[in-house]
């Protein structure tokens, strides 16, 4: 397939060839025809992406916050490698489709191979799209009048904010697509309509659709011509579809409604408001939230579980919906909206044209290519290179933050020969497999693990794929680095421990690692060595700032991330297993208790663990802290004798004989080192770097902490 990318960093927007994506449970791929460009979002992407880093940071200032309580916490370089991480990655457009289902998923229901669709898919020649975020589209209705479907739902969904009946009298401020749409649908209720902007092209069609029109650049006033069209009253409603920094859209329109009018916010302003203007008034004002109630749900959109009809009339899909069906009958009309129209292929200069041209509205993509051209799985990155296969031949699987940023420059830099990189939708494997060097991108995990160039698989995917992942590739004879944790239940743990013994019935197999990297990190190295020559028990304390996650996220959810006691806190149950090298014997758990003010609080909880030397320890895994404190602090009490890290920058020692501190310029957490680790001892014959008998037990200990935890 190919699809549009902005390059963040650079301002560069490149059509880029990727493998077609794999269809899943609950989606749809859909081969795409047409694609609007949303000329005042895509606009705005586009010149993000070509400004200066300077203003980059004025116009985002609370992530230049976070950026600053950032350095204070891990320091300078490793905040600038963050951040040129973020920027590097390309961001897709495009979210409004048109096309015809070429796939469908379990648990779709209504749709099939060979229904045309309008979906939020971005401009790509192939698709994959939820279910609940496409609509069939009625055979009356054209491609390119269906392609307007998803920006007019942006309107409708501000229009059923704002309630408007029959009569009403209505101001739409800033009339470029979403606005002028806003006013045939507003016209199509039964309302006056007074259509604001400064581009009087805009406005003469605004008066086609049949709006009275204001165009304060030439003078006009927009309060007096608000009241003079409410015939001295008021206005009922203002819906504000402009974009820009100023908040005169939003003083303007509560000076020209009426005693308890209602203002919605759909496009992007300023909002330093006057409380008089609002308070003498009573009115009301909303900001609207995309197409409709189940945008940015991941249960709605992800999972597929629609809300019941008779509770939530109106949701994103049925927005579609209603727009397609008045299209359909001719209520809503876009053909005066098309102004340009360009061959996918060169979205190039649809780009320039959309950033030279601001009086362009529907600015349309053509897919013609054959379909057949578009299912490739698999895209070549680079020339044909010949692979040592007595050395690590790696293959990965997920090209997420963590992968692209951390992991896959730790294998390059330790040496690792690449040769395929899977993700599930083919983008970000090509975007960070070019990067990295890889021979090929793909999404077609069951061909990597069965290709015979391959003989080392990492796994960075969400943690419900973990254990699945890693028994077939230990099946398939790879060795096999996974990202923590390796499971996030006991039957999924019993999977991957059968499957680890019958690759090893011989003896001899292929190698587990499971990404701890911490017991890597060089102060927790020079820790062990320190604590080595001690005999007797130890007590530590691990205290984890961890931050705090929304309960919506997929690291929180049970059945996906197995939650953070078990997703993350196993980084220090196995970093205080290492420190004391001595089996777990004991489990004791505690969590905040239930509160109506805490949405979740598994993730406030310590644990208490006791080896079977006698050495205890307790983790503090608290994500209720302040960001600007450390994240992370370890401290080892033995012999009369203490050592402290903190963040994995500064290590302190206490009565120690010849060490007082180990400091780092650069925060390390020992990522290089572990994957070096592996690496050299796949290489080299050597025994893995981490015990298989400490990985099964660190993976058990988590699993059951977890559970001790919500059985409270």
């Amino acid at each position: 397939m190919k699809q549009i990318l902005q390059d963040m960093a650079k301002g560069g927007t490149s059509v880029t060839l990727a493998p077609a994506p794999q269809v899943s449970r609950e989606h749809v791929i859909i081969n795409s025809s047409v694609s609007l460009i949303s000329a005042g979002t895509e606009r705005m992407l586009v010149g993000f992406g070509k400004a200066s880093y300077l203003e980059k940071a004025r116009q985002q200032p609370e992530k230049v916050r976070m950026v600053l309580e950032k350095v204070k916490t891990d320091g300078l370089m490793t905040t600038i490698e963050a951040v040129r991480s973020k920027l590097s990655q390309p961001l897709p457009l495009g979210y409004c489709n048109v096309g015809v289902v070429a796939e469908v998923g379990a648990g779709v229901e209504g749709l099939k191979v060979g229904d045309r669709v309008v979906s939020n898919g971005p401009h790509a020649d192939v698709v994959k799209v939820p279910k609940n975020l496409c609509a069939r589209i009625p055979d009356t209705v054209d491609d390119e009048s269906a392609a307007f479907v998803v920006v007019a739902s942006i309107g409708l969904q501000g229009i059923r904010l704002a309630q408007p009946s029959l009569g009403e009298a209505f101001v739409v401020t800033g009339v470029g697509l979403i606005g002028l749409l806003t006013v045939q649908l507003l016209r199509a209720q039964g309302c006056r309509v007074l259509a604001i902007d400064f581009d009087d092209s805009k406005l003469e069609i605004a008066r086609q659709y049949g709006a009275e029109v204001c165009n304060p650049g030439k003078g006009e006033d927009p309060i007096a011509a608000g009241m003079a069209f409410s015939r001295g009253q008021g206005v009922d409603g203002v819906i504000i579809t402009a974009s820009t920094k100023s908040s005169d859209p939003v003083t303007q329109a509560a000076r020209m409604c009426r005693k308890r009018g209602r203002i919605v916010l759909v496009g992007v302003t300023g909002l330093e408001l006057n409380r008089a203007d609002f308070y003498e008034k009573e009115l009301s004002f909303q900001v609207s939230c995309s197409y409709g109630p189940g945008r940015y749900d991941p249960n709605y959109e992800e999972k597929g579980q629609d809300y019941p009809l008779g509770f939530v009339r109106w949701t994103q899909q049925r927005n579609f919906e209603a727009v397609l069906d008045m299209l359909a009958s001719g209520q809503l009309n876009v053909k005066a909206l098309v102004t340009h129209r360009f061959a996918f292929e060169d979205a190039a200069d649809a780009y320039a044209a959309l950033t030279e041209d601001k009086s362009g509205l529907g600015m349309l993509l053509q897919y013609t290519s054959a379909v057949a051209e578009r299912a490739i799985r698999q895209v070549p990155l680079s020339a044909p290179v010949a692979l040592n296969p007595q050395k690590p031949v790696v293959g990965f699987i997920g090209a997420g933050n963590y992968a692209s940023r951390v992991l896959i420059p730790a294998f390059k830099a330790a040496g690792a020969q690449f040769h395929t990189i899977v993700t599930s939708g083919g983008i970000n494997s090509v975007v960070h497999g070019e990067k990295a060097g890889f021979v090929q991108a793909s999404t077609d995990l069951q061909a990597m693990l069965q290709d015979p160039a391959i003989n080392t698989v990492a796994i960075v995917t969400r943690h419900d794929s973990h254990a699945r992942f890693v028994s077939q590739a230990l099946q398939a004879g790879k060795h096999v680095f996974v990202e923590k944790p390796l499971a996030i239940t006991l039957p999924e743990l019993e999977e991957v421990k059968a499957a680890y013994d019958g690759a090893h019935q011989g003896g001899q197999g292929p190698q587990l690692m499971v990404g701890f990297n911490r017991r890597f990190a060089p102060q927790v190295q020079k820790m062990k060595s320190l604590l080595a020559p001690v005999r007797e028990p130890k007590a530590l304390i691990m205290t984890m700032n961890a931050g705090s996650i929304p309960s919506d996220h997929w690291t929180q959810d049970i059945a996906v991330g197995g939650g953070r006691i078990i997703g993350e806190a196993c980084h220090f149950i196995d970093l205080m297993r290492f420190l004391v090298g001595s089996p777990i014997v004991s489990i004791q758990a505690r969590r905040m208790g239930d509160s109506p003010a805490v949405a979740v609080s598994e993730d406030k909880a310590s644990i208490i663990l006791g080896f079977e030397d006698g050495s205890f320890g307790t983790i503090h895994y608290l994500a209720n802290g302040a960001a600007s404190f450390p994240k992370e602090r370890i401290e080892v009490f033995a012999a009369g004798r203490l050592l402290q890290l903190d963040n994995f920058r500064k290590l302190k020692g206490y009565g120690w004989p010849g060490f007082k501190k180990l400091n780092l310029w650069k925060q390390n957490k020992g990522q290089s080192e572990c994957a070096a680790a592996f690496l050299a001892a796949i290489d080299q014959g050597k025994a893995a770097p981490i015990p298989s008998e400490e990985i099964f037990e660190v993976a058990r200990v988590s699993i059951e902490v977890a559970q001790l935890l919500r059985a409270q």
